[in-house]
Order: C-alpha cells, then structure tokens, then sequence
C-alpha cells in the first residue's frame, strides 16, 4: 500500500492552483482592492462580506469568524475530506500526478473520496451511452414527450439505466471499481440475505446530480416501467460525498449567472429546471428529493453574494395543495436571507415545464417576470381562505394574518405591510396595527420570533476562544506603522525583498503583540519566498496571535494599481527601517550630549556610528 503524498509534490501541487478560483466555486467573490478579493464567509451566516482571499498569498481569512488557512485547509473544511483527498483532488484539477512514500502513482486509500467521484462519474458515462440504446426508447419518448431533444438531454448529462439487475455494476467492476467501493458510492443496493448486490437505478430515466464544482456525486432517476413499483423518483442515499441537504440540482450550471445577476430561481423538478435553462432562465435550481431549508440557503446566500440585499430568490410552486406547503416551508425560511424573496405561481397548475411545452420559452420568462414578493403572497394565501365579505370572517383573517406581519423582521417593511393588510381586509389602519403589535408581542414573549444570525465567532458549541486580533491594536501613529509593515511584508514577500525583511524584522517595535509576529518573521525570513511561509510564522506565534498573523497577512492594502502597491510595500517597510535608524540616531545624540568630552576615544566612536547611521538612512533612501 502507497504511503505519504510526498511534500514536494503538494508544495507544487499548491503553487500551481489559485486559491481564488477554488474559493469561487463555493463563494461569490468580489474585489477588495489590489490582489484581495471578499465575499461572504462560508463558514458563518453573515450579511455584510468579512472574508477575504488573497491569491498571491495564497491563503484566506475571515474577519467575521476568525476561520483561515490555506486551499488544502478550505477544501478540507467545506468538504469533509481529509488532508490527502484535498491534495489529491487539487492535483487531479491542476494535472499533476503524485508520487507517495514507498509507492507512487496510487493513493493510498482504495475507498477514499476520490474513488466515489469517479465512481459516480463512471456511472454517468455510462448512463449516457445506454440512452441511446434500443432499450431506452422508453426514456427518449419521455424526454422528447416533455420538449427535451438530444441536445438539450446531453447539456444536461441525462442518461437511461437499463432495467437490469447487474448491468451497471458488472460495467464497473470491469474498469477496477470494488462492490465496497459501488456501496459507498450509493450506485449499488445490498440482496437480502445474502453477500451479492444489484444495480439501484434500473429501468429509469436518470439526472447526475452534481455538486457546485460540476463533479458528479449522485443520480436523481424517474420511474419509466408501468410493472416499476418503486418510488417515482428515486435519488442517491446519503454518502460520504452525497448530502441531499445540502445539493441543489443545477447549481453547477447556474452559479456563474446567479452570481453576475443576483437571481436564483427554486423549481421543483429537474425538468422543471432543464426547462427554465432552456427558456433563458440560466438562474434555476431545485432541491434534490428533499424539502428546501437551512443548509440551502447557506449555498445560495454565498453564490448570490448577499450583502447588498439586491438578489432576488424566486420559488416557482404549484398552486395546489402540495405547493401551498412548500409555500409555507420556504416562508418559514425566508427570514434567513437578506436577499428579496419572492414567489411565482404558475398558471392552471402548469410547472416550468408544461409552461414551456405548451405556452413556449417566452412564457417561461413572463411567469418569473410575475414573481410577488413572499409577504405578499403568504398575505393573500391566507386571506383567501376566509369570507371577506362579513365582520367575522374579516376578524378571522385579521388573527390569521396579523402574526405573519408582525414576525416581519425588517422594520422598515413591517408597516408597509400592515398598511397593505388593513387595505385587504378594508378595516381601519388603527385596528389593524394594534393586532399586528399584539402578535408580535406575544411572539418575543413566547420566544417564538424569528432568531437572528449567530454572532460571528460562535458555533453550535459556544463562543470561540478569545485571541488577539488586528482589532485590539492601538490606533497611534507609531502601532500604525509597525502594523502596516508587517502587513507589507507578509503579503508581497518578494516584492519587498529578502534584504528589507531581514533588515526591517531587526527593528525596535513598540507594541509587544506585533513584535512577537516580527520575531516569527526573522525567524523564518530565509523562506520568505515559500508557498509555505505564512504557515511557517504561525507555527512560530502563540496560539492567541495566530489569528492576528492570518489578519495582517489578509487585510486589504491601499487601493492601488499593482505597480502602485510595489512602491507602497517597499516605502512602508523602509519607513519602518527608517523609524528604527531615527531612533538610534537619537540615543546616540543623546550619548554624546552626555558623553566625557575629554574622553576622545569614545567620543570619535560615537561620531562614527552617528555618521555610520545617516549613511544608512541615506542610502536607503535611494534604494
């Protein structure tokens, strides 16, 4: 069995990939000035962006959580995999092969993460081949049924499983894949009562359910076969790399236009979303088998990059029974995004897909174009089932609506909408906000309201512990310079130069705090040019001033061009040498104001080095 990745090969494997563009699978990234790029934290839930990637630095840092590290640690965090399986997934993406101690070419672990991906992948291929097999007629007829060529079933990656029991797995055992391996994957089912195992999607029509990077992690399959006696739609169970909690179908195709446009469209089906790309609507996604929640609209909010309250979340529902609860579901929800909610409710009960196959792409468009703000709907959703048209049933709808308005968190929309309410019903404006008022009383007393965001820095378990940020620094003049020093130098190393970091980590610094990241950098100054040197200075800091080196090597520098920046980092550090000359300067006017004039040996010392020190305050100076 093959060892350790070897380190020159994840150094390399680091070097070469782009913090930024892995970051920006997950998080909707925007600039921050030269070389810094911010969104919204993926690790918290926030409004307002804290989290910063630096590219050249190669490492990211939340100002927010306190989260930091570098791609192979982000990977790690936001995917549940291991240290081995973030290398070995990056170097897949960037082409190198690895080597391993005692073994190379292989990873280590058979029924690691990588192999489920390729896996599913494999599966998907072939679940593509088989749809243009004589036996999937029944599979392009429903496709073709519901205004879906050939074309439009490739764009999607759909494919046909044949009804066989042991098609698929055969298909896969023959290209190296083990039964372990299938099971964990969730392409395989077990035989009761026996070892053996038989294919789980057969005789069905299948979509690759793919996560936000597009790699295939699981496999959504509609019922085709009258003799079928399975579910309708049949998904992949949860697996190591499969949370359907946490998936939304088409996110991977969807994610560049909702983050330019601020939109994203929720649709029940993956026809439904196949239909709205289709028709122009390249902002759709649907949930997986599962009802839309919390986790979801942690994905959203952080494609969508939701701080400004610009976007837009449109939930398209069947306006029958089954859609008035989704309705109510993604209601109960909504408080959680910053961004407008909204809903579109399709007409005669047509979903996108009959919409667009009866009425065309034009149509599609005009029902999201229709969309009504979520208070709104939920307001007339409950208002239509009472008598408006008498005193009790008009009392009766007060009571039912007044709770919804007043669990309306934005104070600016709450009154508008009691306004709009009391325009409804045709009651007075008066009667209507004090019911309104009453509601939300008893709902704070009952604790009921919606909770807000946790604070930044706490979790499931409590708070974090306390360390030492950028934040707790000393606001003078003297910390400033020595704060946007460090800064200069742990972000554009190379620019700087090994010679002004030697010289400039030798200093005299007056806050304690930051002199202790100065004694990590000239303890490590030799590697300054290493994809790894950050990480070798907080090896060097203790704990409580690890995150303060993560915020001084990710706070944004002045907005400057890049050539302007080169300048900026090299004059700052040479400020810092400069302060430190100045001083010296005047300890030694200092000891030769006191110094025994008669005592000429000393004296000519000291007016060498008082001479020694304008020279190097000169000569940096032209540098």
């Amino acid at each position: 069995m093959a060892g350790l990745i070897r380190q020159n090969d994840i150094e390399e494997v680091k070097a070469r990939t782009n913090i930024a563009d892995i970051v920006g699978d997950y998080v909707s990234l925007k600039s921050a000035g030269v070389g810094s790029m911010k969104g919204l934290c993926p690790f918290h839930d926030e409004r307002s962006p804290s989290f910063h990637v630096r590219p050249q630095v190669g490492f990211y840092h939340c100002f927010g959580c306190g989260e930091s590290g570098d791609v192979y640690s982000f990977l790690q965090k936001m995917d549940h995999v291991s240290f081995s399986e973030a290398v070995e997934r990056l170097a897949g993406r960037v082409g190198i092969e690895l080597h391993y101690e005692g073994g190379a070419g292989e990873a280590p672990d058979h029924t690691n993460r990588a192999r489920l991906y390729a896996a599913n992948q494999a599966a998907a291929d072939f679940f593509v081949e088989r749809l243009g097999s004589p036996g999937a007629l029944v599979g392009r007829t429903f496709l073709g049924e519901r205004g879906f060529d050939s074309l439009a079933a490739a764009r999607f990656g759909v494919g046909f499983a044949p009804k066989s029991w042991d098609e698929l797995t055969n298909h896969l055992r023959a290209r190296g894949f083990s039964t372990e391996e299938l099971t964990l994957a969730g392409l395989v089912s077990s035989r009761e009562g026996s070892s053996g195992v038989y294919d789980r999607f057969r005789g069905r029509l299948v979509w690759p359910i793919r996560d936000i990077t597009g790699q295939t992690i699981g496999f959504g399959a509609r019922r085709l076969l009258d003799d079928d006696k399975g579910p309708k739609y049949l998904n992949t169970p949860e697996t190591p790399i499969y949370h359907k909690a946490q998936v939304l179908y088409g996110l991977d195709l969807a994610k560049r236009d909702i983050s330019r446009g601020h939109q994203v469209v929720v649709v029940e089906g993956y026809t439904d979303v196949m239909a709205c790309h289709l028709a122009g609507v390249t902002t759709a996604v649907a949930t997986c088998g599962t009802s839309f929640g919390v986790d979801h609209i942690k994905v959203l909010r952080r494609v969508l990059g939701d701080d400004s309250g610009v976007g837009e979340v449109v939930f398209t529902f069947d306006p029958d029974a089954a859609g008035q609860k989704a309705a109510v579901r993604a209601f109960s929800e909504e408080q959680r995004f910053s961004a407008q909610t909204y809903v579109a409710v399709a007409p005669e009960g047509l979903d996108p897909c009959d919409l667009r196959l009866h009425r065309g792409d034009d149509a599609v468009r005009r029902l999201i174009d229709s969309k009504k703000p979520m208070f709104e709907f939920m307001i007339r959703q409950l208002l239509g089932q009472y008598n408006l048209d008498t005193v009790e049933g008009r009392v009766a709808a007060l009571r039912a609506a007044a709770p919804v308005v007043g669990d309306i968190r934005d104070p600016a929309l709450r009154p508008g909408y009691t306004h709009e309410l009391a325009r409804m019903l045709g009651m007075e404006l008066g009667e209507v906000g004090r019911a309104v008022s009453a509601a939300l009383s008893r709902s704070r007393a009952a604790g009921t309201a919606t909770p807000g965001a946790r604070q930044p820095g706490e979790d499931e378990t409590g708070p974090r512990e306390q360390s030492f940020s950028m934040i707790d620094l000393a606001t003078d003049p003297v910390t400033r310079l020595e704060r946007d020093g460090l800064m200069a130098m742990l972000q554009r190393p190379t620019i700087v130069g090994a010679d002004l970091i030697q010289r400039a980590a030798a200093t005299n610094f007056v806050n304690t705090s930051l002199a202790v990241v100065r004694d990590a950098i000239a303890a490590t100054a030799p590697h300054h040019d290493a994809v790894d040197w950050l990480d070798r200075i907080v090896t060097e800091v203790p704990a409580t001033l690890e995150n303060l080196v993560k915020e001084l090597a990710m706070a944004p520098l002045p907005e400057r061009s890049e050539r302007e920046i080169g300048r900026y980092v090299r004059d700052i550090t040479v400020a810092l040498i400069d302060r430190d000359l100045l001083r010296q300067k005047a300890e030694l006017l200092g000891r030769l104001q006191r110094a025994d004039a008669t005592n000429r040996e000393i004296y000519v010392a000291l007016q060498r080095e008082l001479v020694r020190v304008e020279a190097e305050r000169r000569n940096l100076r032209e540098e």
